[in-house]
């Protein structure tokens, strides 16, 4: 039997509103792979929570498992990526390795060495001027380290793959390479 209760990091994939003041969160997880969280009453002003649980945000989390969804019951940020939010163009290829995280994983298939990329990349990120390229490198990474792609092979076209791969155009794609082509 599981533990009611687990503690892991994450990075917030996506979040979508629910009902009056919550949220569901889609967070990629160290231990637990991907997992669809319930936050209540993060959208209230007096929330403590609300500011913790921003797309591509590193967080660590505990959650309370559920019947449907389980219910994050505390979150703290480990790092907001502050200094990527501050630049559009960067903020729109987190969105983009977010989206590509999501459509190419299924809940609860944990990926420590997917994990670990996606933190790289978002720290590479930061510092980065050449984010076409950067793009294109995490997708490669990504399709390898996900078994899509034999590590080594040269991938001419990583934005097709990647839609062969996930079976439909990827909507922050077009902004990620509208901004940085």
């Amino acid at each position: 039997m599981r533990p009611r209760n687990y503690t892991d990091e994450g990075i917030v994939l996506a979040r979508r509103s629910y009902g009056e003041a919550d949220r569901i969160l889609s967070v990629y997880t160290l231990n637990h792979g991907r997992v669809s969280l319930i936050a209540k009453g993060v959208r209230k002003l007096s929330s403590r929570k609300r500011g913790h649980i921003e797309v591509f945000g590193y967080v660590h989390f505990s959650a309370a498992h559920g019947k449907s969804l389980d219910l994050m019951t505390e979150v703290e940020v480990i790092d907001a990526f502050s200094e990527v939010r501050k630049n559009l163009k960067k903020v729109s290829v987190a969105y983009y390795f977010m989206e590509a995280i999501g459509r190419t994983t299924h809940e609860g298939e944990p990926n420590r060495e997917l994990f670990g990329l996606v933190l790289e990349y978002l720290n590479h990120l930061k510092g980065e001027t050449s984010l076409k390229k950067l793009r294109l490198e995490f997708i490669y990474y990504l399709l390898s380290v996900l078994g899509f792609w034999p590590r080594g092979k040269p991938l001419l076209d990583p934005d097709a793959k990647l839609e062969e791969v996930t079976e439909r155009r990827m909507f922050s794609a077009r902004v990620g390479k509208k901004l940085v082509s």
